[in-house]
């Protein structure tokens, strides 16, 4: 498709935009397709009514019962998230197994230790734990956690294509933790206890396995497929000093069709005619869940770490009217986030309606 332009507009997107005007980006294949950038007398959030389902989502996680166990948040038939406590252990240990996909562990609380058929990893508050499908593994907590959980039901999680910005951007590859067997094993001589019996899930179903000894007894193993640790702390935000860059931009770790990203504190951008909030948008093929895990989030207005949102495509939206002058004293972000992009419409889990704020939708308003 050809470039065209008509009217009052600018040569490039995110910046220069007239004074008292609003720019929209319009845009398909989750930022990576055709996109056009609309100029506005009014922000495209100035809605005084929304009557139907497609509206904004917000969900306070604090306030969900603390189970000991999986609770599913959103899902389509490619991905679902799930929320996960988990107390101190009493009594034996056993082990879980997902034979559905990969899961993606982000610890929002807590620390403690992953037993896995590769060896041990360790985690703690900022951690992405990722478990390959069908890996057992006994998640053995120091202190009480919580997890934000991605599974993969359709696909794995792989790097994201760093392009012109080289093998070494967003994250390094030795930043990766890789689990240790040596360590696993005076682990599991302190513990003194035989993990015998693993609860394996398929579908919604699932089967219980027991075994007559220790399930962790791999001596060995050599290949490119085991699980892994990733800290937010090793963790390098691309930026660009001159324009806002999209959300793609932060993407760690992609799946067939849906994309988890990282937002990080970074220094904002320094040109004066600079746009130094996330755009407004309509991002045509993806609903969106963002998850905020700690600090100031800057672009809303009225959240709290344990929050998440949901904005589902065909759904324009941006930053918060408070946050727009709030930026203008600001010299850096200071948000830690995790927001998972996925081309198919999410499904909301019953539950999640006892802890909606109904209001969201005004909270656009001046």
């Amino acid at each position: 498709m050809h470039h065209y332009s008509q009217g009052l507009n600018t040569k490039q997107a995110h910046k220069a935009i007239p004074e008292g005007y609003y720019e929209e980006e319009q845009g398909r294949k989750g930022f990576f397709g055709p996109v056009s950038h609309l100029i506005r007398k009014n922000p495209s959030t100035h809605w005084t009514k929304i009557d139907g389902p497609l509206k904004p989502r917000l969900y306070d996680l604090v306030e969900l019962k603390q189970e000991n166990q999986m609770v599913r948040l959103v899902y389509n038939q490619q991905m679902a998230i799930y929320n996960l406590w988990l107390d101190l252990p009493k009594g034996p240990l056993g082990a879980q197994r997902n034979s559905d996909g990969d899961l993606l562990y982000f610890c929002h609380k807590g620390s403690g230790h992953f037993l896995t058929d590769y060896g041990i990893l360790e985690y703690r508050r900022g951690h992405y734990v990722v478990i390959r499908k069908c890996m057992t593994h006994t998640i053995v907590p120091n202190e009480k956690s919580n997890f934000f959980v991605v599974e993969a039901t359709e696909s794995l999680f792989e790097e994201p294509d760093r392009g012109l910005v080289g093998r070494h951007a967003i994250y390094d590859i030795n930043a990766i933790s890789k689990p240790s067997l040596e360590m696993q094993q005076e682990f599991l001589n302190k513990l003194g206890q035989k993990i015998t019996h693993v609860d394996v899930k398929r579908g919604e179903e699932t089967t219980h396995f027991e075994y007559s000894d220790h399930i962790y007894d791999v001596i060995g193993w050599k290949g490119d497929l085991f699980p892994f640790t990733l800290h937010m702390d090793d963790m390098m935000p691309l930026m660009s000093h001159r324009a806002h860059l999209p959300p793609s931009a932060h993407t760690t770790f992609v799946a067939r069709d849906f994309v988890v990203c990282t937002f990080l504190p970074r220094p904002l951008e320094s040109d004066a005619d600079a746009l130094k909030v996330p755009f407004y948008h309509q991002n045509m093929d993806y609903d969106e869940v963002l998850f905020y895990h700690d600090g100031d989030f800057f672009s809303r207005d009225g959240l709290h770490a344990g929050m998440m949102t949901l904005h589902p495509a065909g759904f324009p939206h941006g930053p918060h009217p408070k946050a727009i002058d709030k930026v203008k004293t600001k010299t850096h972000t200071e948000e830690y986030a995790v927001m998972v992009d996925t081309r198919y419409p999410l499904q909301v889990d019953p539950l999640l309606k006892n802890v909606e704020v109904d209001s969201y939708w005004k909270s656009w308003s001046k």
